[in-house]
């Protein structure tokens, strides 16, 4: 049986995503990479066939972007950060009454369906939690929660340790699963490298290739 599942995406404005790209792509181009990144993840959710998925945003971009995918938002008054906008998502959870939460980013272009089945195959119908950890292994890059407020969550490295120490604080024994698409979070321009490698597929690999990003990332040495 299905367990219920709200499926959390926060997402901060486009105008301002990814600075950490500045020394390589332009204000537009990191306009259209979050884009494309967001799009990819709400294509794997869709293959996935979670729901409700709702997007965390203020952005207006944004929330016309995920009606086209006939996603949700829930929109924040302020972008008050990662943590707020998924603790906001948690509390809509509750509110409905749902039995499980799952969080991801809107930058894990290489995110498949196969990877979030397995990821919320790794509970069983009781209480617990499961992490997904970035690949390097400090950040978190999903959590689910049974129930939803199983415990808060709180993001910005190294949150991956922290969030195992605070649910073993609970009595919570935490399952782990290393993803490589999951654990593939976009921000430097190395990161870029690793998505055209293994993103091939994705609306965002394409668009680097678009943008001959190849050669541009050569000339970074």
């Amino acid at each position: 049986m299905t367990i219920p599942i709200l499926v959390a995406v926060p997402v901060k404005d486009l105008d301002n995503a990814k600075q950490r790209l500045m020394p390589i792509l332009t204000p537009d181009e990191r306009r259209a990479l979050a884009a494309a990144m967001l799009e990819d993840v709400l294509t794997a959710l869709a293959a996935a066939a979670l729901d409700p998925v709702c997007v965390v945003t203020k952005d207006a971009a944004v929330i016309a972007l995920a009606g086209r995918h006939g996603v949700r938002c829930l929109t924040e008054a302020a972008n008050r950060g990662h943590t707020e906008a998924v603790a906001l998502a948690q509390r809509e959870a509750v509110r409905l009454g749902l039995r499980r939460f799952l969080t991801i980013p809107g930058d894990v272009p290489c995110v498949t369906a196969v990877e979030i089945d397995r990821l919320c195959a790794a509970l069983d119908a009781g209480p617990g939690v499961a992490f997904v950890p970035s690949l390097s292994g400090v950040g978190t890059n999903a959590a689910l929660l049974s129930p939803p407020d199983a415990m808060p969550l709180t993001f910005g490295e190294p949150s991956f340790g922290n969030h195992l120490e605070a649910a073993r604080g609970r009595g919570l024994t935490p399952a782990v699963l290393p993803l490589p698409g999951l654990g593939l979070d976009i921000d430097a321009p190395e990161d870029l490298r690793l998505l055209l490698e293994r993103g091939p597929g994705t609306r965002s690999g394409a668009l680097l290739r678009r943008w001959d990003l190849p050669r541009r990332l050569a000339s970074l040495g």
